[in-house]
């Protein structure tokens, strides 16, 4: 918490976590839901998934946290040391993070390569590509999955919506094209 004066009007200022957002609409969403309550000023940094907000002793901490919880985020008041490597909870996401970056890049590089390059299809080269497709589709890429369900029960369509929406879909016509199409036979 920082409190300063601000011409004659006493302003407190706090730095909030966020957890959730993935897109600039996300940004949007949480500013506005924050500036709805009266004399609140806030700065939402999607890279440091956190908000600076501004507000006059009227407004509460738990108001804050409250109005970024009713659009579907996690918030929790940021502590005094902003130090990632004191927060358990948040090195252990980044390292989620990055193992899910990894195996979703090893599993993509071969079914890319075996769609491209003609000489490598083998037969049933169309059913390996579906097994290791399917994890990126499901759990490599489930956070964004997470976040479309979160705001589509706050009725909100994000960026996740569409790239969910595009890969499950996708997936879908692959599992029907192999079990019931043409799919990979030459």
């Amino acid at each position: 918490y920082r409190e300063r004066v601000d011409g004659m009007a006493h302003q407190s200022e706090v730095v909030l976590d966020i957890e959730g957002m993935t897109c600039a609409s996300c940004v949007a969403r949480v500013e506005k839901g924050l500036e709805t309550l009266p004399g609140v000023i806030a700065s939402v940094n999607l890279v440091t998934n956190s908000a600076r907000v501004e507000y006059p002793k009227t407004v509460t901490t738990t108001q804050l946290v409250s109005a970024v919880t009713s659009l579907g985020y996690a918030a929790t008041v940021a502590s005094p040391s902003p130090s990632d490597s004191s927060n358990p909870d948040r090195r252990h996401t980044q390292m989620l993070t990055s193992v899910r970056l990894w195996v979703s890049i090893a599993l993509t590089v071969p079914v890319i390569a075996l769609a491209m390059v003609p000489a490598w299809q083998f037969a049933g080269w169309q059913w390996l590509s579906l097994i290791l497709a399917t994890p990126v589709v499901f759990w490599c890429a489930w956070p964004i999955h997470r976040a479309t369900f979160r705001a589509l029960r706050h009725a909100s369509v994000t960026m996740d919506t569409l790239i969910s929406l595009g890969t499950l879909v996708a997936w879908g016509w692959s599992v029907y094209a192999s079990f019931f199409g043409m799919a990979g036979v030459w």
